[in-house]
């Protein structure tokens, strides 16, 4: 299969461009003593869910940093005191996992940084119309994969 050589540029800044924006923004969170992204993309999935929750399995498909180990890592954020397993009444196998008030103010003290790594390594970098290209392209790419 040939890739044209634009599109293939294009795959490879977006990779290279994601993982140094999320190094970045991680060694900040780290040297501010913050929670880590991976905590941190854990954390606002179930701040943004309903009642702040959702099953392991939603979790799981929901955050964006990694897929694997997230039985690990809830194991640890629960451990932290950040979230909470509780049992699914509807399916006694079934767990979820809830945000606790400690996790929503871990939550609260990374926004800071995190938020000033965004515009500094990323949105503050562009334009409006690189923005838009950018959410345009992505969204493009996103629907035609599907939920």
């Amino acid at each position: 299969m040939r890739i044209e050589p634009d599109r293939m540029a294009a795959w490879r800044a977006f990779l290279t461009a994601h993982r140094r924006v999320l190094d970045r923004i991680e060694a900040d969170l780290a040297a501010a003593d913050r929670i880590p992204l991976t905590w941190y993309d854990v954390l606002v999935e179930l701040h943004e869910a309903p009642d702040g929750r959702l099953r392991l399995g939603e979790l799981a498909r929901a955050v964006v940093l990694s897929h694997s180990g997230v039985t690990r890592l809830v194991d640890r954020l629960a451990g932290a005191g950040l979230l909470e397993r509780q049992p699914d009444p509807t399916d006694r196998r079934g767990h979820f996992a809830a945000i606790t008030a400690a996790g929503e103010q871990a939550l609260a003290h990374a926004w800071p940084v995190y938020g000033r790594g965004i515009d500094d390594y990323f949105a503050g970098r562009l334009d409006d119309a690189q923005a838009a290209a950018i959410r345009d392209g992505l969204g493009a790419v996103l629907e035609a994969l599907g939920p």
